[in-house]
Formats: structure tokens, C-alpha cells, sequence
């Protein structure tokens, strides 16, 4: 596996360098945070090792933050090298979303262990591309969703951690619930593999007995997901899925489906993965709508606070609007907009 060393210690780099490549590492080097965004941006590499102070103070924190705010050619491991051994400094490289900490001087042993740690992580990675397959088999049916799942896993992480900075989630949500979101958010539509063309494709408004066959798409995921949790019941990422499957469309009010939730019945995951989902519906073209401007789009959600909404989770889409919007004009598929 490639490494990138961001360090600007001479002895640090040549010591690192040495120990990695004996242990069987290919290890790039800059002493540039920009360079190694270029590098991880462009997928050349996705575990490194960076220096907290990099080429100015809290260089590698910020780099961190940057890399953890988009996700780049999948999952990023990132160990921060630091003389830093304060428990809060500690907490603030956590919430930059740093993976690992090795503090200077350090053991070589330690140096190759802790690597190859994130090289065992990142290995997992082929079960996050068969999630997103998954989830694109279920999509590839409608025509014209375009990069939905995409658009709703941006979204979805970007409000997961606005949250996470919240007094009300921020014991609760953590760097490992922030990912399975991202991760598992594309299946929540994955029961609609289920849905009859003629129900799924209809250009129109459904009848009352289509509408109620579309609902089904929720139970039907949930029930695929629970086949996969009794093999591996300890599966986090299983879980978060079937939550995001099974609730996204309930409603604070309790008039949802399929189960009448209300309030905090509604897994967290779930309401995150509702404001999403929405919002990419409404800013996108359908068979039976153009799409609606952000504004436009905002201010129907907007009304639907506390009834179909979580207020929090609405306040922190409020906070993050203009990441919301980068993230849709990212993946937009420039339809015409209704203004």
C-alpha cells in the first residue's frame, strides 16, 4: 500500500521513510498540505501520516477537517504525527477527524503497527463499494434519478456533522455514525428493486392503491437488511442501514410510513436521510415535476419544521446551506429550475 508522509522534519521523513519501506510501504513525501490534498484529491493515495504543524500551526488539523469534509476516492486514514500529548489536543485532532495519533519521538515498531492497522481498515473498503452497488442496481431502474444517491450521501454527512457539533448529539453522534451514514444512505430507496414498473416509471400522480404498493419499498429494504443482520448481528453499518431503510420516511408527527413514528421514536439516522432526501427530490426533475430552485426548495421544508421535519435537523441545514448548495451544484444535472 502507498503512503504519504506530510512532514516537514528532515529526520521525521527519513526515519518514517526507512522503517515503511522495510516493512514492505511505497511512501510519498511533501512538506506541503496543499500538495497532499492535490495528492489525495487526485487518488493517489489514501493512508497518511501528517504532521499536526505541517508547513504552518494546525496545518495538518486543517488538513484533516478538509479531507473528512468531502469524502475523496472513498475512505482517508489519517494518523497525525504530533509531540502534542495533552488529552485535549488529543479530542481536538478526534474532531478533526484524525483516525490515529503517533507521538514523537516514536517506537518503530509502533510507526509499522500502527499502519498497518489502517491498512486493515481500508481493505474493508470493498464492502463500501458493494453497498453503493447495491444501492445503484435499485436506482439504475429509474431513468432519470441521475446522481440521487450521490447528491443524498453528501447531504447526509454534511448534516451528521453539523450535528455532531451540537450540545443535543455531540456524546452521541461520532466519527464512526457519521460514516455509516454516508456510507449506508444510498440504500435507502433499495427496496424500490420490488416496485412493479408500472407504479415505479408512472409519469402521473399514483392512485390511492399504487401509492400504497410505492410505500412498501421502505418494509421491503428493511426486511432485505435483516436477512444480512442474522448472519452478522454485531454489524454496525447494517444496522444504521436498515434504521435509514426502514424510517426515512416517517414523520416527527407520527402521520409517516411505515410504522406512524414520532418524535425521537425515529432514529436519528433516519431523520438526517429524510431532510436529504427531500430536498434532492424537490432540486431535482422528475418524470412528473421540473426541479424547484434551492430557495424554493428551502422554504417547503422549511414549512414542514416539527411536523414532518426534525427542528434540529432543519437548524442545521440552515447553518450549512451554502455547503448543501456546493454539494448540488457538484452533482447537478443542470435541469431547467422553477423559480
Amino acid at each position: 500500500m502507498r503512503v504519504l508522509l506530510a512532514d516537514s522534519n528532515r529526520l521525521t521523513i527519513r526515519l518514517v521513510k526507512k522503517h515503511l519501506v522495510a516493512a514492505g510501504f511505497d511512501v510519498l513525501v511533501t512538506d506541503s498540505a496543499e500538495e497532499a490534498e492535490h495528492i489525495v484529491r487526485e487518488g493517489l493515495c489514501r493512508l497518511l501520516l501528517v504532521d499536526w504543524n505541517l508547513d504552518s500551526p494546525d496545518a495538518g488539523l486543517r488538513l484533516c477537517q478538509t479531507i473528512r469534509h468531502e469524502e475523496m476516492w472513498g475512505y482517508i486514514y489519517l494518523i497525525l504525527l504530533t509531540e502534542n500529548h495533552d488529552s485535549q489536543d488529543r479530542v481536538r485532532g478526534l474532531n478533526s477527524g484524525a483516525d490515529e495519533f503517533l507521538n514523537r519521538p516514536f517506537d518503530p515498531d509502533e510507526l509499522v503497527a500502527t499502519v498497518r492497522a489502517g491498512e486493515r481498515v481500508l481493505s474493508l473498503d470493498t464492502r463500501n463499494v458493494a453497498i453503493f452497488a447495491m444501492a445503484k442496481l435499485a436506482e439504475s431502474r429509474d431513468p432519470e434519478s441521475g446522481m440521487h444517491l450521490e447528491r443524498v450521501q453528501n447531504y447526509s454527512r454534511l448534516l451528521a456533522q453539523e450535528l455532531a457539533l451540537t450540545p443535543e448529539h455531540h456524546q452521541t453522534i461520532n466519527a464512526n455514525f457519521i460514516r455509516w451514514v454516508y456510507l449506508t444512505s444510498p440504500l435507502h430507496d433499495i427496496g424500490k428493486v420490488a416496485i412493479p414498473d408500472y407504479v415505479l416509471l408512472k409519469p402521473g400522480r399514483l392512485t390511492d392503491r399504487e401509492f400504497t404498493l410505492m410505500k412498501t419499498h421502505t418494509t421491503l429494504g428493511a426486511n432485505t437488511i435483516d436477512i444480512a443482520l442474522r448472519r452478522f448481528p454485531e454489524a454496525q453499518f447494517l444496522q444504521i442501514a436498515r434504521e435509514i431503510t426502514a424510517t426515512h420516511h416517517e414523520r416527527i408527527d407520527g402521520t409517516g410510513y411505515p410504522m406512524q413514528l414520532s418524535g425521537k421514536e425515529i432514529p436519528l439516522s433516519g431523520r438526517i436521510v429524510a431532510v436529504a432526501d427531500v430536498y434532492d427530490a424537490l432540486t431535482s426533475r422528475r418524470l412528473y415535476k421540473d426541479a424547484f430552485s434551492h430557495e424554493v426548495a428551502k422554504s417547503i421544508i422549511l414549512a414542514a419544521q416539527g411536523t414532518q421535519f426534525d427542528p434540529q435537523v432543519i437548524a442545521a441545514f440552515l447553518r450549512i446551506e451554502d455547503s448543501i448548495h456546493a454539494v448540488r451544484e457538484r452533482f447537478a444535472e443542470r435541469p431547467a429550475l422553477i423559480t
